[in-house]
């Protein structure tokens, strides 16, 4: 399928100057408007400090400790007079405060966990903060350990879903007592997925939460979902996948007192060498867009028109999003991260701007509660509306022409916009050389209304009482900010129930979703004919090697002889040579945690080359220097006494950045900061002990999209799987033919090195290389009609809704290159003779009920599709 530049955003132009830019985006259902009920209803209240007083036969929470009812105590008042009544009896502190968002993690103290650590009492009574990061892992009584008595970045305690609860509700404790008693809101990073790499800033380890495959697997098991049912190559996805996730999710989530999300990543994953497209879900906008919106009305929940802003929020809100990174984080250039000062620039080379924004209206639309900006600087990025001129060379939480212009004028976006985390004093980028007090105004007047990593209130006084930033400014965002609180029932009660985080979170029914998620995700990229029949599905009782990710006694339990090739090192590795089949369960991992910017033998070294990279007025980012001169600590552009790295260790993750380029496997081996898991050496060996080459089963687990190089010698295999983060035990599920395999491609896979340095960073797939794709957007095999692949089961809530409780006290087309029958049957076409037979009912639903629901979606569909477009291009 061809790829071309959308042309909404850039059509528009022609009549930007006169009006708004009208772009607007229906997905699915859409979002829907609820009307308010006509008569109030008593809401349950939760109070720890304050006093529940009664006004006309109804209770109401005394937050300002008077004694009398207030416009912004009493639910029964619009949200929009609640909110102005509240901000009008603030004291500048108070609101200053409320533009802070910092990470408050549970501590251990005294040998107890769950414990709030002493920084929450300088958050909460003298920073006048409301807003936290959460960062701990929640896990099981058996894995939670006692770490350090700080509640700092990187949490080193864990702790279980019942201490996890009881921290956030001691917090809410600490803030009802506050003046006002304006309660808090939690936000978290992703944590429901498997991630064997999880890192602080990033994501967090899935823990004791029901755990699914990494988001690239949602979207390739909702993609799946549609060929499945319609026959056909998959568009955008069957958002009933999505649904099933974000209900498990968000139960979860808000059973610990999490109602707010650092996520999810809109951004498109079609720069390969960005290490965080293991956090995207797809290279394709309009399956971004449909995921996006799904994600929003099923954790927010429809729009109401309680509030004036177009927020889908509300009591039955589980979890706000914070959607990002506003404009679409994706093309980095060369896959460097913005994280980091070497990896500053975000390009478009392709002209795919539209593309990467549609996700992002898809959200607004949906009534998204909150928006992230990336770090990154734009680079020869025409104004939309304006194409004369260029984006200014800031970050772009730092851009009133892209969040005050774009976001919310262009687009109409009206929730509060979060800034990414550290940008004053470690990400500055654009404003190297300003003093934090001058990046916090040009943050704030640029649109940006909290600023995430920041906990000090007296700047933002200093700079209105200095006049570099007004009140009317500070009174906007408290508005924006304290709106989504009102409006999700936090003022009512903001407590959970420990007992209900215990039974809520990883329970049988959740993990059998994300379970049977984990199955629908694998992709079948080969499956070879043998005299035999396809390698796979494997024969009953045969003897099978492994090595990778299996455990034996898993592999053994299915009935299988096992011989593990798994060894410590120093160990013998026993022979491949006599099994049936060998299962090899691999992937790359980088490892460059001592990277050192302004070190001679790293960031400064010669022999790595220079940065190509160059932006005008960003210091070193010439196309000429080291690697490590960008730093800070190496440039101190803002002339500080002792200046800091930042991006010593790589924290966050990706390789050395000389070596971004390098996803083939056979480089990656070679490679100074990749390591393949298990060794290509090893894997190389096992796969010429056995005397055919088809008896090899092998799984790559693509964190990023990795490539198959054919030195490699990995497409010799048998069986060739890609998968996004699952258990051996839904794997085994496929293999051994208890489920059909049916996922599809969420992005291109590359074949050769030369493709991913020739594509471009903003551009899906690789039409423009000259190699192209290995395997296309869309692309995955199944197995023969015969295996039964059931339904996703109905996840069986167990928090009660419609709020927590007060507690007690593609294709079918071979890849390029490749046109030899494998002997594996992709999805019959509909209407085919083999979809007659009943045996491709494979999610127990009748097959007429399929072709109807197919036939139904696929209308719609094209309706949409086409509405869209046209909107479009009319601009």
């Amino acid at each position: 399928m061809s790829r071309s530049p959308r042309v909404g955003l850039r059509t528009a132009v022609a009549v930007a100057a006169a009006a708004p830019l009208a772009l607007t985006l229906t997905v699915g259902a859409g979002a829907a408007t609820v009307p308010a009920p006509a008569d109030p209803e008593q809401p349950e209240l939760g109070s720890r400090v304050t006093d529940i007083i009664e006004v006309d036969g109804y209770e109401f929470r005394d937050l300002s400790k008077d004694g009398e009812l207030d416009a912004y105590e009493d639910w029964r008042r619009p949200v929009d007079e609640r909110v102005a009544d509240l901000v009008a009896q603030m004291e500048l502190d108070e609101k200053a405060g409320l533009m802070l968002i910092d990470t408050l993690n549970a501590a251990c103290i005294d040998g107890v966990r769950g414990a709030v650590p002493e920084s929450a009492d300088s958050f909460v009574n003298t920073q006048h903060m409301h807003r936290f990061v959460f960062r701990n892992t929640v896990t099981g009584p058996e894995d939670a350990q006692c770490g350090s008595s700080g509640g700092g970045f990187q949490a080193s305690t864990s702790v279980t879903p019942a201490e996890a609860a009881g921290f956030t509700n001691a917090v809410q404790e600490m803030s009802e007592a506050t003046r006002l008693g304006i309660p808090a809101l939690f936000k978290s990073n992703a944590r429901n997925h498997i991630d064997p790499d999880a890192r602080a800033g990033i994501n967090e380890s899935a823990g004791a939460f029901s755990a699914f495959p990494k988001e690239a697997g949602i979207a390739a098991a909702a993609l799946g979902e549609e060929a499945l049912a319609t026959g056909a190559d998959p568009t955008t996805g069957d958002m009933s996948v999505v649904e099933d996730f974000a209900g498990v999710m968000g139960e979860e989530w808000a059973s610990i007192g999490l109602r707010g999300m650092y996520g999810y990543m809109a951004d498109l994953s079609t720069e390969p060498r960005w290490y965080r497209t293991h956090e995207t879900f797809t290279e394709d906008a309009e399956h971004a867009a449909a995921i996006m919106e799904t994600l929003v009305r099923t954790l927010q929940g429809p729009v109401v028109d309680t509030n004036d802003n177009g927020l889908a929020l509300s009591p039955e809100t589980r979890v706000a999003l914070t959607l990002k990174h506003f404009p679409g984080g994706g093309p980095q250039e060369l896959g460097l991260d913005p994280h980091y000062s070497f990896g500053k620039a975000q390009v478009y080379p392709g002209g795919f701007f539209a593309e990467h924004m549609l996700p992002f209206e898809a959200a607004i639309d949906a009534g998204v509660s909150s928006i992230m900006p990336y770090y990154g600087v734009p680079v020869d990025v025409p104004e939309v509306g304006n194409e004369s001129e260029d984006y200014p060379l800031t970050g772009f939480a730092f851009s009133d022409s892209i969040v005050n212009g774009l976001l919310r004028e262009q687009l109409g976006f009206g929730g509060y916009v979060n800034s990414d985390t550290g940008i004053i004093n470690d990400r500055a980028w654009g404003l190297e050389g300003s003093t934090v007090p001058e990046r916090v105004a040009a943050a704030v007047n640029g649109g940006t209304d909290t600023l995430s990593g920041f906990n000090n209130v007296q700047t933002i006084i200093d700079l209105v009482e200095d006049g570099l930033v007004t009140e009317e400014r500070v009174d906007l965002a408290a508005e924006r900010l304290l709106e989504p609180m009102f409006l999700m029932g936090l003022f009512e009660n903001p407590y959970v129930d420990p007992d209900v985080a215990t039974a809520t979170i990883g329970s049988a029914a959740n993990r059998e979703v994300g379970l049977d998620l984990q199955r629908k995700s694998l992709v079948l990229l080969e499956n070879e004919e043998t005299e035999d029949g396809p390698v796979l599905p494997l024969a009953d009782g045969s003897d099978v090697y492994i090595l990778g990710d299996f455990t034996e006694e898993t592999v053994a339990a299915r009935g299988y002889g096992v011989t593990n090739g798994n060894v410590e090192e120093g160990e013998t590795r026993p022979s491949a040579a006599d099994s049936d089949y060998v299962l090899i369960s691999m992937t790359a991992r980088t490892n460059a945690g001592d990277y050192v910017s302004n070190s001679p033998d790293f960031g400064l070294d010669p022999e790595h080359g220079v940065n190509p990279s160059a932006i005008e007025g960003i210091p070193n980012l010439d196309g000429n220097s080291p690697w490590g001169a960008a730093d800070n600590c190496v440039h101190n552009a803002a002339g500080e006494e002792d200046p800091s790295c930042t991006d010593n260790g790589l924290r966050f993750g990706g390789s050395y950045p000389w070596e971004s380029s390098i996803l083939d496997f056979s480089g990656m081996e070679e490679a100074e900061s990749w390591e393949v898991v298990p060794s290509l050496d090893t894997i190389q060996q096992v796969m010429a002990e056995v005397d055919d080459p088809s008896k090899v089963i092998l799984h790559v687990y693509f964190r990023q999209p990795y490539v198959l190089d054919e030195e490699s010698g990995l497409r010799d295999a048998g069986a060739v799987l890609a998968g996004f983060g699952m258990s051996d035990t839904a794997l085994l599920d496929v293999l051994s033919g208890d489920y059909a395999p049916q996922g599809r491609m969420p992005f291109a896979l590359a074949g050769t090195r030369e493709a991913i340095i020739e594509q471009q960073s903003d551009t899906p797939g690789y039409e423009e290389t000259t190699d192209g794709a290995l395997y296309p957007f869309g692309y995955g095999l199944t197995y023969a009609a015969d295996v039964e692949e059931p339904t996703t089961p109905e996840p069986e809530p167990t928090t009660p809704a419609p709020e927590p409780t007060t507690p007690d006290d593609d294709a079918t087309t071979s890849p390029a290159g490749d046109d030899d029958g494998d002997g594996t049957t992709p999805p019959p076409a509909a209407g085919s003779d083999d979809t007659a037979d009943g045996d491709l009912a494979r999610t127990g639903a009748p097959v007429t009920v399929l072709a109807l629901v197919a036939a139904a979606v696929l209308l719609l569909g094209t309706a949409l599709v086409l509405q869209r477009r046209s909107g479009a291009s009319r601009g």
